[in-house]
């Protein structure tokens, strides 16, 4: 995505301070995520993290549908790009997200409900995207370094550490696997320009 508004326009100051805003905005996001919780053990009612939950995957839903507007705003091979890395990340993510709303009280029917719920909200997002670019000019040059920031804040925040807890060597050279596959993936990319 960086290369892309950098081949477009340049690294303008404009694209540095969006990409910076797309890191300070997941940053103020996930610290309100993880700002209130539940002290109480008892099992006998929905958590209030359940909800906070709901909410941050709501809204981290919507950002992600932004980001792939913009990707596709951008050029068909960075929306392609783009949607592959965010179903990659998102599967895994939707799982855990339909275990922590069982854990903290809702029914398997109820947390599959609301977390598809949360779900479509990456439509709206699209949706969004597309229709803010048709009536703002040049909103593209705000949005794709705004994404790529989200995406630096993610990698560098939660996955990076995630990978970081693993110490067995085994699977830490298959995460090193992964991560240089995914890099060329990323790279053969290029050629569908």
């Amino acid at each position: 995505m960086i290369p892309e508004i950098v081949k477009e326009s340049g690294f303008t100051i404009s694209a540095s301070v969006s990409l910076l805003v797309g890191i300070l905005v997941l940053f103020i996001i996930e610290k309100f995520i993880h700002w209130r919780h539940c002290h109480s053990q008892s099992e006998d009612h929905v958590h209030p993290f359940v909800f906070t939950n709901l909410f941050g995957d709501g809204l981290h839903n919507f950002i992600d549908g932004l980001i792939i507007g913009a990707s596709y705003l951008a050029s068909v091979p960075i929306g392609i790009a783009t949607t592959v890395a965010v179903i990659l990340h998102e599967i895994p993510q939707e799982i855990g997200d339909f275990g922590v709303l069982i854990h903290g009280g809702f029914s398997k029917s109820k947390a599959l409900f609301f977390n598809f719920f949360s779900a479509v909200t990456a439509v709206l997002g699209a949706v969004v995207a597309l229709v803010v670019s048709s009536s703002i000019e040049n909103i593209t040059m705000f949005l794709i370094p705004f994404a790529a920031g989200g995406f630096i804040y993610i990698a560098g925040s939660d996955l990076i550490p995630e990978l970081h807890k693993e110490v067995k060597i085994k699977n830490s050279l298959l995460q090193l696997l992964f991560f240089v596959l995914g890099l060329i993936v990323m790279y053969s990319l290029l050629f569908l320009e």
